[in-house]
């Protein structure tokens, strides 16, 4: 039985905006809010980022937004006018010293900008002297710059383009990108589906930078949008993805949303070595020496890279030679747990996206409805061994409390009719579960064609119930799921919190995310980091504790 204290970590405006409290610290640039609407939340991710939340229990937490030089590079504002402009709508009061900072930091992404010599090399252009002598020829490694052209401008060797780009990021200035790039050989194609107002405008941006990374939230078509940029660009393209599941998705996609068919499409991964104007590889055999040949078999004109945030490191070591081809990531969260956003940024491209707020508000994304439970221990012995265990050994024993199957019993009766999935990050949990609901474990270990056949049963409503271990956290289409329960997740990873919510998020319907987390234990710390991501792009979340 739930106890009634509940919470909401996102109060509606009309109800409780007057509750409301902003304190902003210009020197730290930091702003703590109390109580905020999901207004003021949606205007902060657009110039901060989430850091973490304040206060121990449900109802009395704040939440700590730092504002960084990466999250003014990235900001979705066509002018800084427009963005002081959204930092004034949320922020008390004005701070000239804040505002002086943010505008030199906007200022330092157009100060280095690469682009096509009449005679087809690379050129570096700097805004003055001072920035060519003392930061680029300074910084830069000493073949990265073939000759000087003027006091402002060098030659590019063509293989250093990508570490141009990352050192200069990494001195503080993102390097624009305005060359003329290939756009390989020649793809005859043509989109059958209909956009929305802001696809056309991720695409349109997306046509003008000739690389970035679509952000925005599951459900929000982001693979059509990319199809879209496909095919306007109108060259060959290579498409990068995590899973076989997902290649043998985006092939219905594109023959779905396009006039491509499948025998303009290959697949390169396991057994099947298809390289075809449109080739969709893994990052894992992608990444593999002995596949090399796969970047340099055809004329690639784009390169999408599917769940950005999973690029291995041999691809970013390969994306650095396929700079001259436009180059697409598509990500609910591009954040890396290892925090290599830069990497993104530098050798994929900026963000393009649209406020996740506004996709609710204007209906083409249902905004799920997150709860986290805390769920009591089911006995003292259970307790007591957390208490008694060690470290590494505590996040196991809460993470697996038996307890758990109770509320989730609990649960799936409050939701009799849903299409649910019970995530889990434990095999021995996994197996508990579904032999206590009598409901089939989808794990690493489970055939691939059982994979397929289980998923397409819940897809087609054949099973109502499944539980999953991570290969489901991403990857896999389950548009229909209404009911999603984390019995258990890796430690306080965002992008795992991001994605399992994404299992919810569809354009229409009601649906729900239960974050079970075990009450006086670590797991309630990291059910909160999990879902702080989603605080941070408006997503309310609340809070209720289980009795005992």
């Amino acid at each position: 039985m739930s106890n009634t204290t509940q919470s909401s970590g996102i109060p509606q405006p009309s109800r409780l905006a007057g509750r409301e409290r902003v304190v902003l610290f210009p020197t730290r640039r930091e702003i703590v809010v109390d109580e905020p609407t999901q207004y003021t939340r949606a205007q902060l991710a657009q110039f901060a980022h989430l850091v973490d939340s304040t206060g121990t229990e449900p109802g009395t937490r704040g939440y700590l937004y730092r504002i960084r030089q990466e999250d003014i590079w990235a900001a979705p504002f066509d002018d800084v006018d427009e963005l002081l402009a959204a930092m004034r709508s949320v922020l008390p009061r004005e701070s000239p010293h804040l505002e002086e900072w943010v505008t030199a930091q906007w200022e330092r992404a157009s100060q280095f900008v690469l682009h096509t010599h009449e005679d087809d090399y690379t050129v570096l252009e700097a805004a003055n002297e001072n920035l060519m002598g003392n930061v680029a020829e300074q910084k830069l490694p000493e073949n990265a710059l073939r000759a000087p052209i003027s006091d402002t401008e060098a030659w590019v060797n063509s293989d250093e383009v990508a570490t141009v780009k990352r050192t200069l990021y990494e001195a503080g200035y993102p390097v624009a990108d305005d060359r003329d790039l290939d756009t390989g050989d020649a793809l005859e194609a043509e989109l059958t589906a209909s956009l929305r107002e802001y696809q056309e405008a991720w695409v349109d941006t997306f046509l003008d930078q000739q690389a970035g990374v679509f952000v925005g939230p599951p459900g929000s078509g982001k693979t059509i949008a990319a199809i879209a940029a496909l095919v306007a660009i109108g060259g060959e393209t290579l498409i990068l993805v995590p899973s076989r599941e997902l290649a043998a998705q985006w092939r219905e996609e594109l023959t779905t949303h396009s006039t491509l068919t499948d025998a303009d499409i290959g697949e390169y991964h396991g057994g099947t070595k298809e390289i075809r104007p449109v080739t969709i590889a893994t990052y894992q055999t992608a990444g593999m020496d002995r596949h090399r040949q796969l970047f340099d078999s055809r004329g690639w004109g784009l390169i999408i890279y599917d769940e950005v945030q999973h690029i291995p490191s041999p691809i970013f070591r390969r994306s650095t030679q396929l700079q001259a081809a436009h180059r697409l990531g598509l990500s609910a969260t591009p954040v890396r747990e290892d925090d290599k956003e830069k990497e993104i940024f530098t050798l994929i491209g900026p963000p393009i996206g649209t406020d996740w707020a506004a996709l609710f508000e204007a209906g083409f994304v249902a905004e799920p409805e997150v709860q986290i439970r805390y769920v009591p221990w089911r006995d003292d012995d259970a307790k007591n061994a957390y208490s008694s265990a060690d470290t590494n050994d505590r996040h196991r024993i809460a993470a697996q409390n038996p307890a758990k199957i109770d509320e989730i019993r609990t649960l799936r009766g409050q939701h009799p009719d849903a299409k649910t999935l019970i995530f889990v990050d434990y095999l021995d949990q996994g197996e508990a579960i579904a032999d206590a609901l009598d409901v089939p474990f989808i794990s690493g270990e489970t055939a691939h064609h059982e994979r397929q056949r289980q998923f397409a049963a819940l897809r087609d409503g054949s099973q109502q119930t499944l539980v999953v271990s991570r290969i489901a956290d991403e990857g896999i289409d389950l548009p229909n799921a209404e009911l999603a329960i984390v019995a258990s997740g890796l430690g306080g990873s965002r992008r795992q919190g991001t994605q399992r919510a994404g299992r919810t998020m569809r354009p229409v319907g009601n649906a729900v995310l239960y974050v079970l987390a075990t009450r006086g234990s670590r797991e309630e710390d990291f059910a909160q980091r999990q879902m702080r991501h989603l605080a941070g792009k408006g997503v309310r979340i609340s809070e209720t504790t289980i009795s005992e």
